[in-house]
């Protein structure tokens, strides 16, 4: 099993979490890119569920993602603009979210991931770029990175199913 997602800091506005995969780039960006497949593990906590999984992966094309707490009905999502898209390396998008009953302000976000081929598979960056500090402050306080690795987690599963 791969080790957890890395986190850091790349000067006031850029988050950067790396992470590696048993599985190719092919593998991983399928899984990033096919909406039964991300409903499988982009979920983050327990208890929660993607029930609204739109996507039009191509360059210009968009996706809207929400999620629901299964045992409060509490709600959020993000709605994302497709900036680049080059399968299976990397993929730049525009990212907003939408608080729903879930609350909370993180604005929009540029995220850029690139997916690099290993000995052992695949390593994954995904930099996340803020408006401001604040706003970076506000999305790292949620407890984002955390649920990544929830999700990252999940995805390890969902890989080794689908190989």
């Amino acid at each position: 099993m791969p080790a957890p997602a890395t986190v850091t800091l790349d000067g006031d506005t850029t988050i950067v979490v790396t992470r590696d995969f048993d599985a190719t780039p092919a593998q991983v960006w399928r899984a990033h890119t096919e909406p039964a497949l991300l409903q499988r593990w982009l979920l983050g906590p327990p208890g929660w569920k993607m029930h609204v999984c739109e996507v039009d992966f191509r360059p210009g094309g968009s996706y809207r993602w929400r999620w629901r707490n299964l045992e409060e009905g509490q709600e959020f999502g993000f709605d994302g603009e497709i900036l680049e898209y080059d399968p299976p390396k990397r993929m730049v998008e525009r990212q907003t979210y939408i608080p729903g009953t879930v609350g909370g302000e993180m604005g929009t976000c540029e995220n850029t991931i690139t997916f690099t081929e290993t000995d052992t598979g695949t390593h994954m960056v995904t930099r996340i770029t803020y408006a401001d500090k604040a706003t970076l402050e506000a999305a790292m306080a949620t407890g984002m990175t955390d649920g990544m690795e929830m999700s990252y987690a999940l995805l390890d599963g969902v890989i080794a199913d689908a190989a």
